[in-house]
């Protein structure tokens, strides 16, 4: 009961951004173009829930994939994210094929892999380990360099405590402890 709630509210969020808008204030886009911003984002568009039964890590053909308007989006969002001149020192992603192709599509710099945004969906027990490597990156982060995170909901949810809908990116503030803030919201829909 509790899982469909939240993909009801998910569903929800997703369809008021829809129509090609884009939804997001001049707050996100100032922390956004701030020197050593962090975005974090849930990949575009993927059809479905959750991945087949026979997934498997190494192959896309057992995964849950983006469809059209999905990397329609993802194109959508990293041509507005330069047309504003914000540029990344490094794009890392989850190793799932729609977190992957959501970082190669924004156009923002080469994708890296990092494990540690792997989705946790299917295996609670990766939840703490995940999240605390993704805290120690954050908060190891020089503040230099801008740093884009392709990822998942689920990962999401337990780093800043609220969900998101495929595509949004949250510009985060990390504080000297490592807790984590979201400063701000964009979302665009092709």
């Amino acid at each position: 009961m509790f899982t469909r709630l939240l993909l009801a509210l998910a569903l929800f969020a997703v369809a008021g951004a829809a129509g090609g808008q884009l939804r997001a204030d001049e707050a996100a886009w100032a922390a956004l173009a701030k020197p050593g911003a962090i975005a974090i984002m849930r990949h575009t568009i993927a059809p479905g829930y959750g991945d087949p039964a026979d997934f498997e890590i190494g192959d896309c053909a057992t995964q849950r994939n983006l469809d059209a308007e999905g990397r329609d989006q993802a194109r959508a969002i990293g041509a507005a994210v330069r047309d504003r001149g914000i540029e990344f020192a490094r794009v890392l992603t989850s190793q799932w094929c729609r977190c992957r192709d959501t970082a190669r599509l924004l156009g923002l710099g080469e994708p890296e892999d990092f494990p540690a945004l792997n989705s946790f969906f299917r295996d609670r027990s990766t939840r703490s380990a995940r999240t605390a490597e993704v805290r120690d990156l954050l908060h190891a982060h020089d503040g230099g360099e801008r740093l884009m995170l392709v990822t998942h909901q689920v990962n999401i949810s337990a780093l800043t405590g609220r969900g998101v809908a495929s595509g949004e990116l949250l510009v985060l503030d990390v504080a000297e402890d490592g807790s984590v803030r979201v400063a701000g919201s964009i979302l665009m829909r092709p």
